[in-house]
Order: C-alpha cells, then sequence, then structure tokens
C-alpha cells in the first residue's frame, strides 16, 4: 500500500494546511534528534541542510544512515513525529476514515524487515529523551551514539579467500593485514611519525560518527630510505561534498608548500569498526602510492593509516591506530586485489604541542559543531567514563615531553563540552 504524506496532509490537516509548511517535525535516531520541515506537498525539507525527501522513510534513512553508516532502511512513518505524535498514526486515522477495507502497513515506501524492533527502540529513546529529568546514567549509556547494542559488525576476511576482483563482493569488506615476511619480503622503507601528528589525527577522528579523512605531511629520505611524518591535515569538509574538496585540497597544498613539507600519505577513520582496509580502501591506498611516484618511476612511499576510535574491541580508551601500505599483486595475477600489509613503524615523542596543532583542533571543534553526527561528548563510553574522559584517555597516550600540554588542550575540551 502505497499513500503519499501529501494526500494525508491534505484530508487529515487541511484546516492548519498553510502551517505546515513551517511546522517542525523532530526525527530521533538513537538518541540523536533531526528537525525537518514538512511541506504542503507532503515532502520534507530538513532543516540542517535544506535538502527536500520526497517522504518521511527517505529523510528517516538518510539521517539514520548519518548515525549508522551500515543501516539500509527504517520505518519514517514510525520515527517521525507531529505534535507528539508518530505519523504513522495519523495515516492510520485516514486510513479508518477513507479507506477502511485498506490493510494498515508501516512497510510502504521501501521500508523491510529492519524496521520492527529498531524503531521500536528509537521511539524509547525519543520519550527517554522528552522526559530529562529521569534519566539517569544507565539510560545515558543504553542510548549512546557511541556503543549501540544490535550494531551489525564487520568481520574481516584473510586476504587469502579473496582471489580474482568480483564486482558482487562488497567494497566494504574489511580484510586482515598480511606482514612482509608473510609474502617473503622486506619492509622497502623505514618510518617514523610525530606524536603531534598522531594526536590531531586521533582528535579528529574522535568528533563525529561519520568517518573522516586527512592528508600527511613530512619528508623522504632517499639515501636513508626513511619517510618522516611531521604533520596531519585534517580534511574540513564532508566525504559526500565535492564542491568543497578541491577548495580544501588546495589550502592543505598551499600549507604543505608553505612548510616546505612534501605529501606523504593519508588517514581515514572507521568510526565504530576495526582499523583495518576494505577493499574499497585497499584500491584507494594503491592509486595513492603510484600517484606519489609519479611518471620518473622514482620509488617514494604513500603511507595510509586508520584510526578506529569507538571500536568495542579495543583495548581500554586508546584508539586503534594501524599504519598499512599495499604490495601490488602478482604479475601472473592482474586481476587480484593489492596486498595490505601492516608497516612497522617508529613513533616520535615531540617536545611540546605546537600552536599549528592547537590551532587545527579549534578550527575541527567549530566545523563539527553543528553537525548532526557529532558525538555526545557527555554520553557515557562506559559505566563509569564519558565519552569527554575517554577522548582524553586517548590522546594521553600522544603526549609530548612538555606536560604542560594538558593545560593547554584545557580549552579544547571545554570547548567540546559547549557543543550544541
Amino acid at each position: 500500500m502505497n499513500m503519499n504524506l501529501g494526500m494525508a496532509s491534505l484530508y487529515i490537516f487541511s484546516p492548519v494546511r498553510c502551517f505546515l509548511c513551517l511546522y517542525r517535525l523532530p526525527f530521533f535516531s538513537q538518541g540523536k534528534k533531526f528537525v525537518g520541515d514538512l511541506l504542503c506537498d507532503g515532502k520534507i525539507r530538513w532543516v540542517e541542510t535544506g535538502q527536500i525527501f520526497n517522504s518521511p522513510s527517505a529523510w528517516a534513512t538518510h539521517c539514520k544512515r548519518l548515525v549508522n553508516p551500515a543501516k539500509k532502511s527504517g520505518c519514517g512513518w514510525a520515527s517521525v513525529r507531529y505534535r507528539g505524535q508518530k505519523l504513522v498514526q495519523y495515516k492510520t486515522s485516514w486510513l479508518h476514515k477513507y479507506q477502511p477495507s485498506a490493510e494498515v502497513s508501516l512497510a510502504s515506501e521501501g521500508d523491510d524487515e529492519e524496521m520492527g524492533e529498531e524503531d521500536e527502540e528509537e521511539g524509547k529513546a525519543t520519550d527517554q529523551l522528552e522526559e530529562k529529568n529521569r534519566k539517569s546514567k544507565h539510560d545515558q549509556h543504553e542510548i549512546s551514539m557511541v556503543q549501540r547494542r544490535g550494531e551489525r559488525e564487520r568481520v574481516p576476511v584473510r586476504y587469502c579467500t579473496l582471489g580474482s576482483r568480483d564486482s558482487a563482493r562488497d567494497p566494504h569488506t574489511l580484510v586482515e593485514l598480511s606482514a612482509f615476511s608473510a609474502i617473503n619480503r622486506f619492509q622497502p622503507f623505514n618510518v617514523a611519525v610525530s606524536s603531534n601528528v598522531l594526536l590531531l589525527m586521533d582528535f579528529h577522528c574522535h568528533l563525529t560518527t561519520s568517518e573522516v579523512v586527512g592528508y600527511l605531511g613530512g619528508r623522504w629520505d632517499t639515501n636513508t630510505q626513511l619517510l618522516t611524518v611531521l604533520r596531519a591535515f585534517p580534511c574540513r569538509t564532508r566525504l559526500a561534498d565535492r564542491d568543497s574538496a578541491p577548495v580544501v585540497e588546495e589550502e592543505i597544498c598551499q600549507n604543505l608548500f608553505m612548510r616546505g613539507l612534501s605529501l606523504v600519505g593519508w588517514y581515514h577513520s572507521h568510526p565504530r569498526g576495526p582499523a583495518l582496509p576494505s577493499l574499497q580502501d585497499i584500491d584507494s591506498q594503491m592509486d595513492h602510492q603510484l600517484r606519489l611516484q609519479g611518471s620518473n618511476n622514482g620509488f617514494q612511499p604513500c603511507l595510509g593509516i586508520i584510526c578506529g576510535p569507538y571500536y568495542h574491541g579495543n583495548q581500554g580508551v586508546a584508539s586503534t591506530i594501524t599504519p598499512f601500505w599495499v604490495v601490488p599483486p602478482p604479475e601472473q595475477r592482474p586481476n587480484d586485489y593489492g596486498i595490505p600489509v601492516a608497516v612497522e613503524v617508529t613513533y616520535v615523542q615531540d617536545n611540546y604541542l605546537t600552536s599549528d596543532v592547537l590551532n587545527e583542533m579549534m578550527l575541527l571543534v567549530d566545523f563539527y559543531r553543528t553537525a548532526p553526527d557529532l558525538v555526545q561528548f557527555s554520553q557515557l563510553w562506559s559505566p563509569e567514563i564519558t565519552v569527554l574522559d575517554k577522548i582524553k584517555g586517548s590522546l594521553s597516550g600522544h603526549a609530548p615531553k612538555d606536560q604542560s600540554y594538558s593545560q593547554i588542550l584545557d580549552h579544547v575540551y571545554n570547548q567540546l563540552s559547549n557543543s550544541r
């Protein structure tokens, strides 16, 4: 049964139709509130971006994917509320009045079997948020955006099980890393990474439940075969924003040039999953390696790093940080995937936290301050630790020698606490 919300608005809400274009619809996904305008034609305009969605389910699914990228669909009629009631209640009233013989179904507009228990849980989360004075620490832990029950985990596969490329294979399939020794090779270069690079990268990856990306600047010494990573350059843009990406990348190129650094790698996050490369990451890494090599066939390595801040399998509060490289497939098997291998890295403790890093951290706070997928820092990461405390603990593992850095970071942490 397919019934457009515009039809429902015409018959049920006709006395206040002129107000519907301005009426705000709240939508909650795992404790995160989204607000949209219900338009007179039944479409929904998301207030955050101005984007127009044809139906409640289209909007609900989009918002849920911001919280959980693995989400396939969701029942918008059961998630979106108008004046405190779910839209499905209005829809049911319309059907009983004008189509009494029709079957009442919540599975219209492409909603599938995933909606049942999850949407009921979201309704409970909504009620909990609306009763702020009754929430306990246990409730906050249950609706945390960071640790969520029932979230589907991606299980890594071994490289030897992949075989040749298959278009039907999920590009987000995670692959375990091999050791250079396992493929009868030596690591062809040495790597040194500064603690300030790790601190800024780890901080960036903690701010949002969506994937982030950034570039790595440093130097490559052909005599010693040493790749030194000296600076992280976070991309302050959304991954899907193709319009602003060239501007951000040009700004990073200028910063690299001004500091006399070369592009030596990139990083990205797997917010809630293992810090292992996907098939898509493997292809991206191979592409970056070929680009940095250039046309003169000279060898220059390109380092890839994956940061997993909120994976439940991490040890303690620290993020898992995985440097990797990709070895091309054997010449006799050109259709195979590249081989992802773990890179041994020496971590160098910086003397102090530079003003560049501190300034970049503040720019990131400002960029994500109003983002719909901003992490809720006051929520609980574990029964005794808030998300903000978890971030502090993880960043402390990248501390400079000058211990006064903690006082400097207090200002950044205060800004995080005041976000939203």
